[in-house]
């Protein structure tokens, strides 16, 4: 095989022939014996090629970069090659291989994160707005296409990535709370001590100046290398139950509404499978015309998943800007008030169709106008809250500078 170094070769099937069909007989006499070890050498070399590749690729994926075994040939073996020779399960094998090996390098292809889940996806977006991007795969498992957690929008992969690395360990971190920070005397900011001087100085936009030691203002400070009886103690049990319980409270509601969003997940397959068709038939509508019950609860779910990840985005919400957290605060309650009217209405109102009852169709009509309604109204709300997240509630602070400036 005459090639130069600098050449990938590829091996084709055709070279297992050891004799070319073409080749010149010598003599007609000799024909049937050159046939014979022809056929002989052909098999032989086909039972080294299969066994050969068969070994690499029980050996693993590199067995997509398999060369000649030939120590001076460095020819890639081709796909043509083992898919003439290779049995079918090492075929089934080889191709696992190679579709990992696309996905995995590829930048526009991702493993759907689920368990138990094979899909590959696709992102079709361009790779400036990768970041932060929920995509959806073909089992309905939603991930951030960035950081593959579930879907988190708008809420960004830092604040999730910093939410459940402290849910893994609370523990640990109210320990470090103990250990490493103090509050600002001024705005109660948690402060971690990152150098020598007990001089400490809060960030923008507080500013304090204090002393670490014993927590009064720098300017006018004096030695406090003097003991004093100040319940030090209690103080630090203080702030270790004011923070645990500002943790379980953000915690619980991001719990719940995750737990409600998988109940939901649950009630809306029992619905499609089970019971629109037999409301249905008790109404006489078709399936298409009931629609509106779906929607509902597909707009559960995700107000649902966007509620417990604007719970993990308060509790990061900085103390010492008020407005921006009242503004979140107001938000959130409206959206979470509208969501638990929706899910009530179509979780507990929609269930007395099933039974049949008398002049049906015309309360199902005052119920469908309802829910419809709740529908809309919740997805404003949900959509005002996304809407202000995503711009970091900037549209309270500048609110804020048009009153100062017409004041």
């Amino acid at each position: 095989m005459d090639h130069s170094d600098d050449e990938i070769m590829y091996i084709d099937s055709e070279e297992e022939n050891l004799l070319s069909n073409d080749e010149e007989r010598e003599s007609d006499d000799n024909y049937d014996g050159l046939a014979d070890q022809e056929d002989h050498m052909k098999r032989s070399q086909k039972s080294y090629w299969t066994g050969y590749i068969t070994t690499k690729i029980e050996d693993g994926s590199g067995c997509l970069r398999v060369a000649c075994p030939e120590p001076s040939c460095s020819a890639a073996v081709g796909q043509d090659l083992i898919d003439k020779i290779a049995k079918k399960e090492h075929k089934e094998k080889y191709y696992t291989y190679f579709l990992r090996s696309y996905v995995e390098e590829g930048k526009k292809f991702k493993w759907c994160p689920s368990p138990g889940c094979e899909y590959a996806v696709d992102f079709g977006g361009s790779s400036s707005t990768t970041s932060n991007y929920d995509v959806s795969c073909l089992c309905s498992f939603k991930f951030c296409w960035d950081c593959c957690e579930d879907a988190h929008s708008p809420v960004d992969c830092d604040t999730v990535s910093k939410w459940l690395l402290k849910n893994r360990d609370e523990s640990e971190n109210t320990n470090w709370i103990l250990t490493k920070t103090k509050p600002c005397p001024k705005c109660k900011r948690p402060i971690e001590k990152n150098q020598g001087c007990r001089h400490m100085s809060c960030s923008a936009p507080c500013k304090f100046q204090f002393c670490w030691i014993c927590l009064k203002p720098w300017t006018g400070h004096t030695a406090c290398n003097v003991f004093k009886e100040d319940n030090e103690d209690k103080t630090k049990r203080k702030r270790a139950k004011e923070a645990i319980n500002r943790y379980h409270h953000y915690y619980e509601r991001w719990e719940f509404n995750q737990s409600s969003r998988l109940t939901a997940v649950s009630d809306l397959e029992k619905w499609q499978s089970m019971w629109l068709k037999e409301l249905s038939a008790i109404l006489g509508t078709p399936e298409t015309q009931l629609q509106f019950t779906v929607e509902a609860w597909l707009q559960i779910i995700e107000c649902r998943r966007v509620l417990k990840w604007a719970y993990a985005f308060g509790y990061y919400l900085i103390n010492h800007e008020p407005s921006k957290q009242h503004f979140f605060e107001y938000l959130q309650g409206e959206a979470e008030s509208g969501l638990d009217r929706l899910h009530k209405c179509a979780k507990e109102e929609l269930k007395q169709f099933i039974a049949k009852t008398k002049d049906l169709k015309k309360h199902f009509m005052k119920f469908q106008a309802k829910l419809i309604s709740l529908t809309k109204t919740t997805k404003s709300y949900f959509e005002n809250l996304v809407n202000a997240l995503e711009n970091g509630l900037t549209d309270v602070t500048h609110n804020e500078i048009i009153k100062s400036t017409q004041g």
